[in-house]
């Protein structure tokens, strides 16, 4: 085990991001963390293998690593700081956000169980909730995001409430504090997505959330480079997801935990201007003639203002609008655009842009689209970190050719 310096300053997430809570001395006395490109760890002889085996059947630990899918030292470095930033006791990373989510739904789920999921949540959560958890004898309700429709929703057999804040497409901010007080008076544990907010905007973990999952290809890498996902938590409720990702092995290999690991140091600096662009991009749609609505936290108009503004640091640099019109007038604006890049995802250098109905639920029934609120002229933008006058013009001059 590297040896360890204890540093008991309460560090911002620009520090964090670079040192954790602990500095590790590397190999080589690398500043960097080295790629241990490795699929497997050898022993010295069968006396050090029988002492290895014995301490980990007794619970104790003697050398870190075995094989490569139970974990790799570069994985390792990259945990230990998504948990100082997080502020949680340990960090699983995952292959991709996805296979963090459903894993970590498979391993807590109980049969004939309930899980509450909120509305205007990722398609692919939806999916999965929707049309694959019932072949495990699960019963799924899928309600608007507030405490008040969760409870009412609550059933005895109810043992998982599942929520994104904010959630996706439409931003809404869930009281979190109130979800927590519903799933402990009901006794029921809480799991929240909250890719979109990141922890430099808000810390479930400190409202009494059980856990927390964020897709790393975001925000945490930052540039559109990689595909990670991450669960953080107390370290013992994570002991059962630890034996699952052991055993399944869904976990990205070194090279994508360095980046990863590289990404959070300009973690701090990044988010600082994406959530400065997110603000000042929805205020400009706002007062635009040519859009027709604007959801983002940071407006007094978003429906959850006044709880964003309570638990949020900043609101991030998503941002979904109407453009007046229909489907033409949406396209043409969408064309129109320089410096965003039609393509999904979010939380990179580069801007991006969405069609929801075309890209995202393209294959869904009209009916159903609509009756989720995925309407033709539904545009959802991702702020890069381009200079915010550059992405105020470009969107100027696209929404001046519709």
């Amino acid at each position: 085990m590297p040896e360890k310096t204890r540093h008991p300053k309460n560090w911002k997430p620009s520090t964090l991001g670079i040192h954790g809570q602990d500095r590790v001395a590397h190999a080589h006395f690398a500043v960097s963390t080295p790629i241990v490109q490795t699929s497997n760890y050898y022993f010295e002889n069968t006396t050090e293998v029988y002492e290895f085996m014995k301490a980990k059947k007794e619970g104790r630990t003697i050398r870190e690593h075995e094989y490569g899918r139970y974990g790799n030292p570069t994985q390792q470095e990259c945990e230990r700081k998504l948990a100082a930033i997080e502020g949680a006791e340990r960090a699983l990373l995952f292959s991709t956000g996805m296979s963090a989510v459903i894993l970590t739904l498979m391993t807590y789920m109980r049969p004939d169980g309930h899980i509450i999921f909120t509305s205007d949540c990722y398609r692919q959560t939806r999916d999965f909730a929707t049309n694959t958890l019932s072949r495990f004898g699960i019963e799924v309700s899928m309600v608007d995001p507030t405490a008040e429709a969760i409870e009412k929703a609550i059933r005895p057999n109810t043992h998982i409430i599942f929520t994104e804040s904010p959630t996706n497409p439409y931003l809404r901010v869930l009281d979190l504090p109130a979800i927590v007080t519903v799933a402990r008076r009901h006794k029921a544990m809480t799991i929240i997505d909250a890719t979109l907010a990141t922890p430099y905007n808000v810390k479930p973990l400190e409202a009494g959330i059980d856990i927390v999952i964020h897709s790393a290809t975001k925000y945490f890498g930052g540039h559109n480079d990689l595909l990670a996902g991450v669960t953080l938590g107390r370290r013992d409720l994570l002991d059962d997801l630890y034996r699952m990702q052991r055993m399944i092995g869904a976990m990205p290999g070194p090279f994508t935990c360095f980046l990863l690991e590289r990404g959070l140091k300009t973690f701090g600096l990044r988010m600082e201007q994406h959530n400065r662009a997110g603000m000042a991009v929805a205020r400009m749609l706002e007062s635009h003639p040519k859009v027709e609505k604007v959801w983002y936290p940071g407006l007094a108009s978003h429906p959850d203002h006044a709880i964003a503004r309570k638990q949020m640091k900043g609101f991030g640099s998503l941002i979904s609008f109407l453009i007046r019109g229909g489907d033409a007038e949406t396209r043409r604006f969408i064309d129109s655009l320089e410096l965003f890049l039609i393509t999904p995802s979010l939380g990179g250098s580069e801007s991006l842009v969405t069609q929801m109905s075309m890209m995202s639920f393209f294959d869904y029934p009209e009916e159903y689209r609509l009756n989720i609120g995925i309407v033709d002229n539904l545009v959802r933008v991702a702020l890069g970190l381009e200079d915010v006058e550059d992405l105020l013009s470009a969107l100027e001059q696209a929404l001046g050719r519709i």
